[in-house]
């Protein structure tokens, strides 16, 4: 197996940049791995992203040096563990709740006696039946990296007895979901948000967990690794790939050229209904 990246740069106290991919040709997860970056984050809650298509897009980023970093959805523990198995290095959990649902996310990604993960050894993550399992179990145990998203005002409230539960690794807050469940949706400026990134790393430094979330600049980066969170999510090739079709029709508008934007039609037509 290929033990975490990301896990072994948190215990050496430094952070880890993760950035996230949601198209889906292994290209794309072959050419970030190859550039280095310390995770990619696989996102199977919002998208229709198979089992078997994750799998390949896993095994393209194993050319390079990246984690993979799979996002299932909330609940999908037995998804979880095929995830593993196919040489995921860690597992973002969404939407936890309580201390009690991440104890489950442990016993269902650790091998006995943390958990009771199925054995199975047969993929990539072995891989393929290649490595003395008591080993192989042990390592796996050890180096894979779970973290747990808090993404609403009930999780921020049990945050601290979420980031005590063995085998937790990171306690990550996800903003977006909380802001739209706070009912002040994307308000990333409100008192509200402010003081989660504080109670989150609070709870973290309680527990001596890792923290972190997602960060749109360098400079609130900065905020964030001043409060000592070690875990930061930046960036999406959907989003690098739209700027840079969006700057090409800026630059070539000024020589004449045209261009039918529906998605710019379709935001100006939303604004105007709502």
């Amino acid at each position: 197996m290929r033990f975490s990246r990301v896990k072994a740069k948190l215990r050496k106290g430094g952070a880890a940049l993760i950035t996230c991919c949601h198209f889906i040709d292994p290209s794309v997860y072959e050419l970030v791995s190859l550039l280095g970056f310390d995770g990619i984050w696989l996102d199977l809650e919002h998208h229709a992203t198979s089992d078997e298509t994750a799998a390949n897009l896993m095994r393209a980023a194993r050319v390079g040096s990246s984690d993979v970093i799979a996002r299932p959805a909330k609940g999908e523990f037995m998804r979880m563990g095929r995830l593993l198995e196919a040489g995921a290095q860690g597992i973002m959990y969404p939407r936890c709740e309580s201390a009690d649902e991440a104890a489950e996310l442990v016993r269902w990604a650790k091998f006995a006696p943390q958990g009771e993960r199925g054995v199975d050894g047969a993929n990539g993550d072995n891989p393929y039946c290649a490595m003395p399992m008591p080993p192989y179990l042990k390592a796996a145990n050890e180096h894979t990296l779970l973290i747990v998203q808090l993404e609403s005002p009930t999780a921020l409230d049990q945050a601290e007895a979420i980031a005590k539960v063995p085998g937790v690794d990171v306690l990550m807050l996800g903003p977006g979901d909380l802001s739209v469940i706070a009912g002040i949706p994307y308000e990333f400026d409100h008192p509200l948000i402010a003081n989660a990134y504080h109670r989150v790393a609070e709870a973290a430094r309680i527990a001596g967990k890792w923290w972190g979330t997602v960060s749109g600049t360098p400079e609130h980066t900065q905020r964030l690794l001043d409060l000592n969170a070690k875990f930061i999510c930046h960036g999406c090739d959907l989003i690098q790939v739209k700027q840079g079709m969006e700057m090409i029709q800026q630059r070539y508008s000024a020589l004449g050229f045209t261009f039918e934007n529906r998605l710019e039609a379709e935001a100006a037509a939303l604004a105007k209904h709502s």
